[in-house]
């Protein structure tokens, strides 16, 4: 979805946007996450180990690759075009009630709690944001997403 401006932005408070399109978390990904955070334990890293010993007999991604995809997720489900810059701001409530096995394919549904007006045209922004594992009840991960944006 593409919006025009705060205005617009601030007509779908309490809504819940369009789900994000899938995205399919490979082991490449999860090596990459962790050579970034230096997080190298073997459930996420070592396959052969993992197809042994792991109750998922596979790899999962660390729980906070689901919360680094967030901005992604939110970028994919809404645009506003006067948008200058944001930031995160912080995270509450963050849950991870699934594991994300490697292979898993993740989307994110974005529901738009709030949204306060800031100093230097800003927006304080609260997304409640659920990342869904496709063909499994439960998600990944439901976390309130604080951000700041600027027009």
């Amino acid at each position: 979805m593409i919006l025009k401006d705060f205005t617009e932005f601030k007509t779908l408070l309490g809504t819940t946007l369009e789900p994000t399109p899938w995205l399919q978390v490979e082991q490449k990904m999860i090596d990459h996450f962790a050579a970034a955070t230096k997080d190298y334990q073997w459930i996420h890293v070592d396959q052969e180990r993992a197809k042994l010993e792991s109750p998922y007999k596979s790899t999962i991604a660390h729980g906070f690759l689901s919360i680094a995809l967030i901005p992604k997720f939110l970028n994919d489900a809404l645009v506003v075009s006067s948008l200058k810059m944001g930031y995160n701001y912080g995270l509450e409530e963050v849950r991870f009630p699934h594991p994300v096995v490697e292979g898993s394919f993740l989307r994110g549904l974005v529901h738009i709690e709030s949204a306060e007006d800031q100093k230097f045209n800003s927006l304080k922004i609260v997304w409640k944001v659920t990342i869904e594992i496709k063909g499994v009840r439960k998600p990944a991960c439901v976390a309130r997403m604080i951000t700041i944006v600027y027009e």
